[in-house]
This record gives C-alpha cells, sequence and structure tokens, in this order.
C-alpha cells in the first residue's frame, strides 16, 4: 500500500512542478479579492485615508451613524481624487444650505446589504454579458457592467466610474472604492 501512496505523491509533485509561475494572474485574483475586517463600515471610511473626503461628507449628512450600525450597507466610495474632480462643485456640496443634495449624492452611492467585488463580476457573468442593475438607499439604481478588473458602475443620471479596488468587508456591509463621484453636477442641480 505504501508505494501506491509513494506514487500518487509523486505524480502530484510531478503536477505542481509542470505549472508556471503567472505573476499577472496572481495580481487580477488579489485585485478581486476583498480585504475582511472587523470594523463596521463607517469605522473603515474613517480609517481610509484615500476615503477621508467621503467619511467627512457622511459625518455632515448624518449619514455616519447609519454606516455603524447592524444593518448591512455596501458603499461604492469615491476616493479623495474623486471628490477633487468636482472642483467647486464638491465645496457647494458641503455647504449648509445644500445638506438636503449631499445626503441626496451620498445615499445614490449605498446599497442595502452586503456586496464584494467579486459578487459583482460573478453577477455579470452569469448575466451573459447584459448590465446588472442595484437599487441604492437613493432614487435611482446603479448599473454595473464590464468584466474582470474593468467594472464600471453607472447612476441613473448617466455618470459612471471604475471600481478602482477590491475593497474591504466589514462587519456590516462593505466599501469599495470607485474612481469618481456619481451625480451630474454640469446641469447646476
Amino acid at each position: 500500500m505504501k508505494p501506491a501512496l509513494a506514487g500518487v505523491g509523486l505524480a502530484a509533485l510531478l503536477a505542481l512542478s509542470a505549472c508556471e509561475y503567472d505573476p499577472q494572474a496572481d495580481e487580477t485574483d488579489a485585485a478581486a479579492r476583498t480585504e475582511a475586517s472587523t470594523q463596521t463600515v463607517a469605522a473603515i471610511l474613517g480609517d481610509e485615508a484615500d476615503l477621508s473626503q467621503l467619511a467627512d461628507a457622511l459625518n455632515e449628512a448624518g449619514l455616519a451613524g447609519v454606516l455603524d450600525g447592524n444593518a448591512p450597507y455596501t458603499v461604492f466610495a469615491p476616493t479623495n481624487e474623486a471628490f477633487g474632480k468636482l472642483g467647486d462643485a464638491a465645496g457647494e456640496l458641503g455647504s449648509e444650505d445644500n445638506r438636503a443634495a449631499l445626503v441626496a449624492v451620498l445615499r445614490g452611492h449605498i446599497v442595502p446589504g452586503t456586496l464584494t467585488r467579486q459578487d459583482i463580476a460573478d453577477a455579470l457573468s452569469g448575466a451573459d454579458g447584459e448590465a446588472v442593475t442595484m437599487e441604492t438607499m437613493g432614487e435611482g439604481p446603479l448599473t454595473f457592467g464590464g468584466s474582470g478588473d474593468a467594472i464600471t458602475v453607472t447612476a441613473a443620471d448617466g455618470t459612471s466610474a471604475r471600481l478602482a479596488g477590491a475593497g474591504t468587508r466589514g462587519s456590516n456591509g462593505a466599501v469599495i472604492p470607485i474612481d469618481a463621484v456619481l451625480k451630474d453636477f454640469s446641469s447646476g442641480e
């Protein structure tokens, strides 16, 4: 019996040694993997330096407490660079007079439940090239398209962003960075 096991072990070892290492495949896998945390979504946002403007906006809007609770949410989190692309609109949005508009914009980046980048990629794979739509906590849905590293999210007003990282799964949801704010400010609304 021992010679048979040795043969199986040798065959397995030979099969492993025949595999080629592909560093690009590791990068793709790493981009799709979501980090895990025991923190709440609000705490994750507060700890991520590149998401500090979003964390500040959520605090100003009074939504950080919601993301600190038990209900699960996924936040498609514009990076600080994404907020920087807004120019003057970002400052106007943060003013006291525009608090309702700020809340509306932020709610348009939040979906109920816990989603990872991989969940979205899997949904897109199962949709045979069709877009996948999810309702937000705001007034319109988010539509996802693309595949692999090139997953985009589009708001009801047509603005879109690209998922800009693997994201972090917390105790009550997930945070997935995106490279733009999902709101069209060109119309003056």
